[in-house]
C-alpha cells in the first residue's frame, strides 16, 4: 500500500515522533497506519514521546561565537533542573555547534544534521536525551549570524544575546573592541530593546504610538497645540525605551549607547556600527507548568 507525505505528517501528528522515523515506519508497515504505529512503539519511541505532550518552558539558552561565526540556541525541558544536567549542557553546546558549522535553515533541518564524530542525527541525540533524564525536551529555536558578533549569557543560561557590528577586522581584534562589544550585549540583555535605532521602527508602530499618546493627552485636558507637543516628547522618550543606541548605556547614563559607539570607534581609530542583536529569554512567551506541591505530595501518600 502507497503512503504519501500527507500521512507521514499525519503519523507525525499522532505519534510526535521524528518525520523519518515515521517514514520509515510507514515504509516497513507498507503505509498501514496502525501498523506503522506499532512498529514505532516496539522500537521503544513511544516512552520518549510519552512526554511530548508535557509543557517545556525551563531548560537553557545558550550563546556563543566562534571563527567568525555567532549563535544564540534555546532548548527546553520541563523543570529549571536538566539546565544544571551535564548531560543536557553538552547536547545543547552540541547543538549550537551544529549550527555553527552546517547552517541548518531552521529546527527542523537542523534535526536531521548529524554532529561532528556522530552517526546519529540531532533528533536522535534528542530522544536519547529524553529517555534517559525522564522529561519533554525540544528545540526551540536558534539564530547565526556570520561576521562580527559578540555573544553574552546571563543567569546561567536564563537569557542569551548575540549582536553583530560592522566594522574592521583590525578593530575587531582589540580587546577595548571586544570590551565594548560585550558592553552592548549586556546592554541588550539588561534593557530589552526593539529595535538597533529609530529608523528601524516601522512607521505604522510609530504612528501607533502616537495615537495612543495624543489620546492619553487630550484625557488628560491638554490643548490640541500642547498635545502635539507633549506627544512628540514622549514619543522621544518612547524611542529611548525600545531603540538600542537611543537607551542611556548602562555603565555612564549621561550618554547614549550611540555615544558610547561613536566614543569607542574614534579611540580605536575608525568606524563601529552596530548591525542587529538577538536576545533570547528562556521560556518567554512559553505556557508555564504550575505545580501544586501540596497535591503532589498527597498523591504520593495514597
Amino acid at each position: 500500500m502507497a503512503f504519501t507525505a500527507k500521512d507521514v505528517q499525519a503519523l507525525r501528528e499522532r505519534t510526535g515522533c521524528g518525520m523519518m522515523d515515521c517514514k520509515k515506519a510507514l515504509t516497513q508497515s507498507e503505509g498501514d497506519m496502525d501498523k506503522a504505529i506499532e512498529l514505532l512503539r516496539e522500537k521503544g519511541l513511544a516512552a520518549a514521546e510519552k512526554k511530548a505532550g508535557r509543557i517545556a518552558a525551563e531548560g537553557l539558552v545558550y550563546a556563543t561565537n566562534d571563527a567568525n561565526v555567532g549563535v544564540v540556541i534555546e532548548v527546553n525541558a520541563e523543570t529549571d533542573f536538566v539546565a544544571k544536567n551535564d548531560s543536557f549542557v553538552q547536547f545543547v553546546k552540541t547543538c549550537a555547534d551544529v549550527v555553527a558549522k552546517q547552517n541548518p535553515a531552521d529546527v527542523d533541518a537542523l534535526l536531521q544534521c548529524k554532529a561532528d564524530g556522530s552517526n546519529d542525527t540531532v533528533e536522535e541525540m534528542l530522544r536519547e536525551k529524553i529517555l534517559t533524564i525522564g522529561e519533554n525536551m525540544k528545540i526551540r529555536r536558534f539564530a547565526r549570524e556570520e561576521g562580527v558578533t559578540c555573544t553574552y549569557m546571563h543567569g546561567a543560561g536564563r537569557i542569551g544575546v548575540m549582536v553583530k557590528f560592522d566594522t574592521t577586522p583590525e578593530i575587531a581584534a582589540k580587546d577595548e573592541f571586544v570590551a565594548y562589544a560585550k558592553d552592548v550585549a549586556m546592554q541588550v540583555a539588561a534593557s530589552i530593546p526593539s529595535y538597533v535605532g529609530k529608523e528601524d521602527v516601522p512607521e505604522a508602530v510609530v504612528a501607533k504610538e502616537r495615537e495612543i499618546l495624543t489620546a492619553q493627552a487630550i484625557n488628560e485636558g491638554k490643548p490640541a497645540n500642547i498635545a502635539e507637543k507633549m506627544v512628540n516628547g514622549r514619543i522621544s522618550k518612547y524611542y529611548k525605551e525600545v531603540c538600542l543606541l537611543e537607551q542611556p548605556f548602562i555603565k555612564d547614563g549621561d550618554i547614549t549607547v550611540a555615544k558610547y559607539t561613536e566614543n569607542t570607534g574614534k579611540e580605536l581609530g575608525g568606524d563601529i556600527k552596530v548591525l542587529s542583536f538577538v536576545r533570547f529569554e528562556k521560556g518567554e512567551g512559553l505556557e508555564k507548568r504550575e505545580d501544586n506541591f501540596a497535591d503532589e505530595v498527597a498523591s504520593m501518600m495514597n
